[in-house]
Formats: C-alpha cells, structure tokens, sequence
C-alpha cells in the first residue's frame, strides 16, 4: 500500500475500525524503513501532527491507541464514536487500512446514512460502504474481510456500487487459520481497490487452497507466505502494475474481466480454480489446550506491555516532579 506521506502536502491515512492502532503503527513504521528515520523538518512535524487517523467506538482500545501511537512519537487524531451508525466527519483520505470487526454484534439494523446505497444490516458490507464514502478521489484502500462478506445477501449489490465507484483490482484470498489463536475458524480475504474509476478487471490470487492451515507454534503466519503475492502484485500500490497472469492450473494467481464478475452477480467467492487436494480436518487443527495456552501467552504478554507503558508513563510524571 505504500502509505507515504512524503510527496503531498495534506496526504493522510486512516483506520476507522482502528482497535489498538496496529494499522497506523506498522504505517509509520514501513515510513521508518524507507526513510531510515530522517525527515525533512518540516515534514517530521506533518507526520507526527497530522497524518495519522482513525475511529475506534471502544474506549479503552481508543486509549490504547493513542497512548501506542503516543510512544512511537506520533500525535494521532482517533476519533471516539461509531464509524457506521454516525454520520460520517467531512475529512477524507488518501489511504485506508482497516481490519472491520468479524461478526455480527451490534449489526441488528440498517444504518440510517444517505451516502450508504445499499441498506443492509451487514457490519462488514456497511464498512465497505463507509471506506468509500471516506476515501479521497484516487484514494486507496486494502479492507480485510470474512469470506462470508463476499456471498452474503447483498454483497453484489454492495460489490456493483464498488466496482462502478472504484477500481477494484486485486482480492488476496488468506491462508486458514491467519488470526489464529483469536478466530481460529474464519477465512478472511483483503480486498484493495482505489476511488475515482470503475473496475474493468479483477486479480484474485489464492493463498489458502493446499496451504497447510496456520497454528501459532508448529505452522506460524511468516511475511514468506505473501512473497510471491506481493511479486504479482507488483510496485504500484494502486494495482496498476504491469501483470503476468498464471499459464497453468496451479498458478495462484488469476485475472477476470468486469463482465464475468457481473455474470456471476458480483460474488466474488465463487471465483475458484484450484482444487483442493486435501481438506483440512479436524487431526489437523491445534488442541484445545494449545489454543487455551496460545490465547493465555498473548494475555501475559500484553500485561507485559502494559507494565512497560506504566512504567515510562511513571518515570515521566516523576521526571516532570524533579523539574518543577
């Protein structure tokens, strides 16, 4: 996605499902790498005052995000409040990473929105509608989302608005078991598409039919399993790349026309080409011990975290005492 804010002005991302902030930190962290930390000055000062946003509707995981935004040097701007059943604020952005809660708490009623074309009660499909509403023109979004999304009553209604709205060039199809220990039995899919021109042609690339499910300890989720996605994918985060479609049946890696897409209702979980040699069963899938174990180690280690950020928060209140 390249979320660089280097080149334009007012260039500025966003998260409106933004949790504990992980979106916006590993934003600035891929701006760290390229950069190796040195920033013109007056640029320094655009990103750590005005470049990062979000929305979160849980206080705490708001807190959380400020504080760990806070700690990486940036001053973020997280919104408190619902991103679907509220009105939308006037800003608009030039990238959108987001991850929508998996669900359906709270999704019992169509939101009562004039930018929302689609009425649905779809949690998922609402963020869809709202990602475009909040996208700048020629703004570009990577949306992660259930597989349930792509075929649920409504998806092709919401996916034709998309594709007439956006170019919606690639859907990554995620390996089984990728938010393992959280939802270890939801396959998910990111789907990236930029605002300001109909889609004409959609990449699907399968990484999930005869890949081995993921586990935390013995099959854990490495940067090795999207290395050949990103090749096909290419260097152009809009999705504009010059690309090579597979030439044989094992090729992960597929291209289909707009029109195919409409003949098949906008569905885009139907868009399926390789055969599943082996389905997953149940020997395959951790213990239930390892999955309470795996669930307790990221509880332990996120009191770990939280001691260390009490701590700075400590030495600090202590430090600004000493001064005065």
């Amino acid at each position: 996605m390249k979320p660089d804010p280097r080149k334009v002005r007012d260039f500025t991302i966003c998260d409106p499902a933004c949790g504990t902030g992980g979106f916006l930190v590993a934003a600035y962290e891929w701006l760290m790498g390229e950069t190796k930390g040195a920033l013109d000055r007056d640029i320094a000062k655009r990103v750590r005052k005005a470049t990062y946003h979000a929305q979160e509707l849980v206080p705490r995981p708001r807190r959380m995000a400020l504080m760990n935004l806070y700690l990486h040097g940036i001053e973020p701007t997280i919104r408190s409040g619902d991103s679907i059943y509220e009105p939308p604020a006037s800003e608009r952005f030039d990238v959108i990473l987001t991850n929508p809660p998996f669900g359906t708490k709270g999704a019992n009623q169509n939101p009562d929105r004039e930018d929302f074309t689609v009425a649905t009660s779809n949690k998922q499909l609402n963020f869809v509608q709202h990602v475009l509403t909040i996208l700048k023109r020629g703004g570009r979004a990577a949306v992660v989302l259930p597989d349930n999304c792509l075929f649920a009553d409504q998806a092709g209604e919401v996916f034709k608005i998309l594709t007439e709205d956006a170019d919606l060039h690639t859907v990554l199809r995620l390996p089984r078991g990728t938010f393992t220990p959280y939802s270890q039995g939801v396959k998910a899919n990111v789907v990236f598409f930029t605002k300001g021109s109909p889609s004409e042609r959609v990449w699907i690339y399968d990484a999930r039919t005869n890949v081995p499910g993921i586990t935390k300890k013995d099959r854990p989720l490495i940067p090795a399993h999207f290395a050949e996605f990103e090749k096909c994918f290419g260097p152009d985060p809009n999705g504009r790349a010059k690309r090579k479609p597979g030439d044989s049946k094992e090729d992960r890696w597929r291209s289909f026309p707009i029109s195919e897409v409409k003949e098949r209702q906008f569905k885009l979980d139907g868009f399926k080409w390789l055969k599943e040699e082996s389905l997953e069963d149940s020997d395959d899938l951790p213990e239930p011990e390892e999955l309470a174990g795996d669930a307790i180690e990221e509880l332990d280690a996120a009191v770990g975290e939280l001691k260390a950020v009490l701590a700075l928060l400590e030495n600090s209140n202590g430090e600004a005492k000493a001064a005065r």
